[in-house]
């Protein structure tokens, strides 16, 4: 299958969005269904850092873990699930619209399913991010243009 992606034009410079959308603080804020978020170690990100999300997928919470595997300010970040059934690999770009002063959010989502996660991945995960993400990139254009 292939990789979920959508995009949002936000009135905010690059370096604005890609302070707020890589630091994991923010995650909940504007991603419907994390319920909360744990780094691994100590801030800021770099790559090779961890973080732990839990999600609320229908009824259950389910923690994932995630290591930042590409970090180039401002510009793009990738997040690459390593455990459980179903492993989220989420990339980011931030291009630079309006001379700057605006920019445009790209998130793409995958996942690497395993075992059980074969069944529950197409059935559960896609459609769920699939429906999702175009409401949480709405969200986080919200509170970054002050619309809060």
């Amino acid at each position: 299958m292939s990789a979920i992606k959508e995009s949002v034009d936000i009135a905010r410079r690059p370096e604005d969005v890609f302070t707020y959308v890589t630091n994991p603080e923010h995650l909940p804020e504007w991603q419907e269904s994390i319920v909360s978020v744990r780094p691994v170690g100590d801030a800021p990100l770099t790559v090779g850092s961890r973080v732990v999300v839990t999600r609320r997928i229908g009824r259950r919470e389910v923690p994932m873990t995630t290591e930042v595997t590409e970090l180039d300010p401002p510009r793009s970040w990738r997040l690459d699930g390593v455990d459980g059934p179903i492993r989220g690999h989420v990339k980011g770009t931030i291009e630079p619209i309006a001379g700057g002063e605006r920019s445009r959010v790209t998130l793409s989502v995958d996942f690497e399913e395993h075992g059980i996660g074969r069944v529950i991945g197409p059935l559960v995960m896609r459609p769920h991010a699939r429906k999702e993400m175009p409401q949480n990139e709405l969200t986080l254009k919200r509170l970054l243009e002050g619309g809060a």
